[in-house]
């Protein structure tokens, strides 16, 4: 269990507030007064430093005061619900009650409307054996996948053996509990993919009530002094299923201390409701590890740590041609090797983007195809019977990529 957090003191919140603003109008009131009285004189230059000093406390201190006592309020007067403490649910009238759902309402579809949570909401893997076969490289990532399936698939056999049915979505006392996880990459490795694989096998073992894998990014969570409320929200709308933080890290970045309040509330869910969902944070290494090192309190409840390296130029080809393949199209072996050529530059600059590189390519590809084709200028070799062959004729090459289709100068474009 995780040690109570200490509440904000409402007393002393009030106390500090009324001070800091009461501090000017005195220094001003006794600057004002020396003057007034001429046997005070020597105590003025002592009353206008007074007076600055006081007024710059309380400029410095206002916001900051003000946070503090607007976290006490809603920590003594209200529960984690927004409800008020002073007034029980079940004493108000019907209508007051009306109001309280509205009003609640209201403010839920503010943090988090319906559109936006539909939008995020992503259904996991249907057939997450086919497609965790499927994926190209990141073959550490796939073992250790398999890994995670085999102790479920050990469970579930084990449970059979033992005539107990356990109930879909209670991850208590099983492998899966708690087993909040930590994708480390660069951007198009296949994080958010494999976030959805898992998802389907957790569901597809019983260890979720719905396929669901709700996906968003740190900045998502922070929303100024409302953050840990929307935060709650967020992971709330997630049980029975996984939660997937892209860009993680962002969480830190930015002024405000929202980042902070964003973390603890995600900690203390992380172990409160360890049986409800999993909560996987994704981003590149060092960014992860600057997030991780923020609070001692990730590392005790992160279970896994998976690394999605680049992928390979050959690797890259293979995801071209997939990628191609899933469009419509054959690629040529010149259109291939121009795509090599087009790979190994996009890889030294800052954009390069693994598969999303390859996906801009192909995109870029189709263009040029388009252009070609109705120009009548495709044209690719084949081979045939070890004697090389050129194809020219419009309706063959009509779905085939060719040489001429795959640039290999990069977008210089791109900023």
């Amino acid at each position: 269990m995780s040690k109570k957090e200490k509440k904000t003191s409402y007393p002393l919140m009030i106390i500090l507030n009324t001070v800091s603003i009461a501090l000017p109008f005195a220094g001003a009131g006794f600057l004002l007064y020396t003057y007034l009285q001429e046997s005070l004189k020597q105590y003025r230059t002592i009353a206008a430093i007074a007076c600055v000093i006081a007024i710059g406390q309380w400029l410095i201190l206002r916001n900051f005061l003000n946070h503090k006592l607007h976290e006490a309020v809603q920590e003594n007067e209200y529960d984690e619900f927004g409800m008020s403490k002073k007034k029980k649910f079940e004493n108000l009238t019907r209508q007051e009650r009306e109001a309280m759902d509205l009003q609640k309402v209201a403010q839920m579809e503010s943090l988090l409307s319906s559109s936006v949570l539909k939008k995020i909401t992503k259904k996991g893997s249907d057939n997450p054996d086919k497609d965790l076969a499927g994926l190209i490289g990141i073959h550490a990532v796939k073992e250790k996948t398999s890994e995670m399936v085999a102790r479920m698939q050990f469970e579930q056999d084990s449970a059979k053996e033992k005539k107990k049915k356990r109930k879909r979505g209670n991850m208590s006392g099983s492998a899966m509990s708690g087993r909040h996880m930590v994708f480390y990459g660069s951007a198009g490795v296949g994080k958010t993919t494999v976030a959805r694989i898992i998802t389907g096998f957790l569901y597809k073992y019983g260890y979720i009530k719905e396929n669901k894998c709700i996906e968003i990014d740190g900045n998502f969570l922070k929303a100024g002094e409302d953050s840990a409320t929307k935060t709650r929200l967020i992971i709330q709308k997630a049980y029975g299923g996984v939660l997937f933080i892209d860009e993680a890290y962002t969480i830190v970045d930015g002024s405000g201390g929202y980042g902070k309040e964003v973390v603890a509330t995600l900690i203390k869910e992380m172990e409160d409701n360890r049986d409800r969902l999993i909560v996987i944070l994704a981003g590149y290494k060092n960014d992860m590890k600057r997030l991780l090192d923020s609070n001692e309190g990730f590392k005790s409840r992160i279970k896994e740590y998976l690394n999605f390296p680049d992928y390979s130029t050959p690797e890259m080809k293979d995801i071209f041609s997939a990628m191609a393949h899933s469009e419509g199209y054959m690629v040529s072996q010149e259109a291939l090797d121009n795509f090599e050529i087009r790979c190994d530059k996009e890889r030294k600059l800052s954009s390069f983007g693994n598969g999303r590189t390859a996906r801009n390519i192909l995109d870029e590809s189709i263009d040029r195809h388009a252009v070609n084709y109705g120009q009548n200028q495709l044209v690719r070799t084949v081979t045939e019977n070890g004697e090389p062959k050129q194809i020219t004729d419009r309706a063959e090459n009509r779905f085939v990529l060719c040489g001429c289709d795959v640039s290999t100068a990069v977008n210089r474009n791109i900023l």
